[in-house]
């Protein structure tokens, strides 16, 4: 509809153009909104306002002549101007009607398009460090970008959803560690595990794994471990844990593998399963270690080395960035020659440019902000456009047990997991919880309100009117009246209640919220959608009868809320959602 809108105003104003009313040369920005407000019809325009300057008249004056420019419509029912100009649009009552058989014969299918042309989206999203159990903030980014990976296939972008498996980096080096601690505890080896290694559960229960695959196959004295212990890192506890990883490798030597690599698949498979339980499925898991194999950074910084973006200082390496609009510069190679998560970063960006994507979304959580201008620059050197990367920041989730804040760390094993969580409210509701405010907002997860069954919970609110819709129809099985969908298309006339308007104006609007919400990357612009027709269908529900004795108007209203089920079971689809029949 906006559409059609759109070339009535621009015809309204060729023809103001031939009358010789407006410049030849004034090229008009269309803009045409939903109306927030019946009062103020369906659509709504601020075009007389914008170009009022332009063509030096007064906005209500320019906006009384557009009107009266515009060609006659059959699915306009009136236009006015409000205020200093704004166009108010309101649709005929067939207008809104149309929208019924156009959702029941499209069903499952209503909603698509191919507005994005096929063209190949790669989404990276979680990307969690595989160094213990996804938490609660995990899960705000896994439900993110899972809806932002279904809205825009769902117009008819061609989405490669991938993980990103930090399997090479320091992090894997210390968790390694922490699970051979434990290992040698389980022998009473009096060694400690420093505050700063890994400590939960998990690691205890991988070390016992190990020891009952192994048995004492790497058990080394806490002596020997000490003699190798340099003397003078005890003092800088980070600096100790990284005295201990070569001490373990050096001990171990091609053993180190088997507990590196035991520890990782423990948990990147505990990561792959919590992630499809909760219905986020990946194309692609690529591993970092990957790019150490086929060489990937190097040619990052060969191509930084080449472009004169490339110094060494001290036995580091350096990107110049700030040559590039970085506020410093950044190390790539440390003095002890391993590669920064930055360095693997640039690589991994570089292989993603190099696979030809139209666009790439980085997903990260908000505290990765400082990553973007020094991608950005990194880009440029590159050559590429910067415009084809978007990096989307999402806010932890904050989790409240009432009125106590729950604190977490992954290193102190002090979290709650992802899975605790929604075996704790259900798939459901963390799906919708995590979404429903703006991704940059901090998101306060009130698990009492995620587990209630009252219409202050919006997804109970949300389904429950599915189920409400289901249980009508059951309803009329029972009563042994039937459901003729053709007869109830041919008398939509007789929706002429204030509820059945505004139902019928609020599933017109749903083809467009669900390209704004892909194209904005903006799932909770959905989710407020279905809150609002949620609210009026019940409010429908509470105000008229469904299976009456009058025929036609009963399968009127029927078809009417067989299109809010659809539109509902369809919407909670892409936000991963189910659409319960019974509650």
């Amino acid at each position: 509809m906006k559409k059609n809108l759109k070339k009535l105003l621009n015809q309204g104003i060729e023809k103001l153009k031939a009358e010789g009313l407006l410049n030849s040369n004034v090229t008009p920005v269309l803009k045409v909104t939903y109306s927030h407000n019946p009062q103020y019809g369906d659509f709504s325009t601020n075009l007389a306002l914008i170009m009022a300057k332009t063509v030096g008249l007064n906005s209500r004056v320019l906006a009384e002549k557009i009107v009266h420019a515009l060609p006659d419509s059959s699915y306009i029912a009136k236009v006015e101007i409000a205020g200093p100009g704004f166009i108010n649009f309101y649709l005929a009552k067939v207008s809104h009607q149309k929208i019924i058989p156009k959702i029941l014969e499209a069903g499952a299918y209503y909603g698509k398009s191919q507005i994005g042309q096929g063209k190949r989206v790669h989404i990276e999203f979680v990307s969690a460090n595989p160094t213990g159990p996804l938490h609660v903030g995990h899960g705000r980014g896994a439900a993110y970008g899972a809806c932002v990976a279904n809205l825009l296939k769902t117009i008819g972008y061609t989405v490669h959803r991938e993980y990103y498996v930090n399997d090479a980096g320091r992090q894997m080096g210390i968790l390694a560690l922490s699970v051979w601690i434990r290992y040698l505890q389980q022998y009473k080896e009096d060694i400690a595990l420093p505050k700063n290694a890994y400590q939960g559960q998990y690691i205890i229960d991988i070390a016992c794994g190990l020891k009952d695959k192994y048995g004492d196959h790497f058990l080394y004295s806490k002596e020997m471990i000490q003699d190798l212990l340099p003397h003078d890192v005890e003092s800088d506890p980070e600096s100790h844990l990284d005295a201990l990883v070569k001490v373990q490798k050096d001990i171990l030597k091609e053993d180190f593998s088997i507990i590196f690599d035991m520890a990782l698949n423990n948990i990147l498979g505990d990561i792959k399963n919590d992630l499809e339980e909760f219905g986020v499925v990946y194309d692609e898991w690529f591993l970092e270690s990957r790019l150490i194999k086929k060489k990937l950074i190097k040619e990052a910084l060969d191509i930084l080395y080449q472009q004169g973006y490339f110094y060494e200082k001290n036995g580091t390496q350096w990107f110049l960035a700030t040559a590039l609009g970085d506020e410093k510069d950044r190390v790539l190679i440390r003095n002890n020659g391993v590669p920064t998560y930055f360095a693997a970063d640039i690589a991994y960006h570089l292989y993603k440019f190099n696979q030809k994507y139209d666009m790439i979304i980085d997903i990260f959580g908000a505290d990765h902000h400082g990553y973007i201008p020094r991608l950005r620059a990194f880009l440029k050197a590159l050559g590429k456009s910067p415009t084809k990367l978007r990096i989307l920041l999402v806010q932890f989730a904050i989790l409240y047990r009432g009125d106590k804040k729950i604190s977490m760390s992954t290193r102190g094993g002090s979290f709650i997991t992802l899975r605790e969580l929604r075996n704790e409210v259900g798939n459901d509701a963390a799906r919708f919880f995590y979404i429903m405010r703006k991704p940059d907002q901090h998101l306060d997860f009130n698990l009492e309100l995620a587990k209630s069954h009252s219409n202050k919970n919006p997804v109970y609110y949300i389904q429950y009117a599915h189920a409400r819709i289901c249980s009508v129809f059951r309803k009329l099985n029972v009563a042994q009246k039937k459901w003729n969908s053709e007869q109830g298309m041919d008398n939509l006339d007789l929706l002429s209640s204030s509820y059945e308007k505004e139902l019928l104006s609020t599933l017109s609007r749903y083809r467009e919220t669900i390209k704004t919400a892909a194209i904005q990357q903006s799932p909770h612009l959905l989710a407020h959608y279905l809150h609002t027709l949620a609210n009026q269908f019940h409010a429908y529900y509470n105000a008229e009868r469904f299976l009456i004795e009058h025929d036609t108007l009963r399968n009127a209203r029927l078809n009417v809320i067989a299109a809010v089920r659809q539109i509902i079971f369809n919407g909670l689809t892409l936000l991963g959602v189910s659409a319960p029949e019974k509650m």
